[in-house]
């Protein structure tokens, strides 16, 4: 089984407009690395290093359909907008720590698909 750690990052690591930042760190980072960071005047945004790479369905749309319902089933989440290829932007209350093992139990259960994906480029 990979290795992994879901840590928030300390204040004196994180630039200094984000008010909070959580990193999930993994021997597999390019398929199962998450990041969710909140500036202090903005929304939580949420980053899936493997969703730069995905580029073809249905592995795509599968991964995108699945962050969505993921990131909204979040306590305290109001909406969900996919902002670009690898960063959803989540309004409302949530928790960082939340908001990365949610994304991360998508990456998981892509993780097999993409990593053969991965490796067919």
């Amino acid at each position: 089984m990979p290795t992994e750690r879901i840590y928030q990052v300390p204040d004196d690591e994180r630039e200094e407009e984000i008010q909070d930042a959580w990193v999930r760190e993994t021997d597999e980072q390019e398929v199962r690395g998450v990041e969710a960071w909140k500036p202090f005047d903005g929304d939580w945004r949420v980053v899936l290093w493997v969703a730069e790479f995905l580029r073809e369905d249905p592995l795509e749309a599968e991964m995108r359909r699945s962050m969505h319902s993921a990131l909204s089933q979040c306590s305290g989440v109001d909406q969900v907008i996919e902002e670009d290829r690898e960063q959803w932007v989540v309004t409302g209350s949530p928790s960082g720590l939340d908001l990365v093992r949610a994304a991360a139990e998508v990456v998981d259960a892509l993780a097999d698909r993409a990593r053969a994906y991965l490796d067919a480029l």
